[in-house]
């Protein structure tokens, strides 16, 4: 084999990360998620604009039940698109 060969890979490999992860809602005591305010509930959904899960952002799952209740409830007053190309 030549040294000079590259490894590639089909996927990225994984990078432990090994901070832990916290509800940023707890933390910070906030007890309401303002379904009107688009700019933080963009911080939620990724670039096609679905939702991101509990396993990404670290919220619990009584705030990620708030948070996908105020993005659908955006959605349809039209706040935030339901599907999107290149998003943010």
């Amino acid at each position: 084999m030549a040294k000079d060969q590259k490894i590639q890979y089909v996927t990225a490999p994984k990078v432990d990360d090994n901070r832990k992860k916290y509800c940023r809602f707890k933390k910070n005591g906030i007890k309401y998620i303002d379904y009107k305010d688009a700019n933080f509930l963009l911080k939620f959904i990724n670039d096609q604009g679905k939702i991101l899960p509990r396993r990404l952002t670290g919220t619990s799952l009584k705030f990620q039940r708030k948070v996908a209740q105020a993005v659908k409830r955006s959605r349809h007053i039209g706040l935030l698109p339901f599907v999107a190309d290149q998003l943010k």
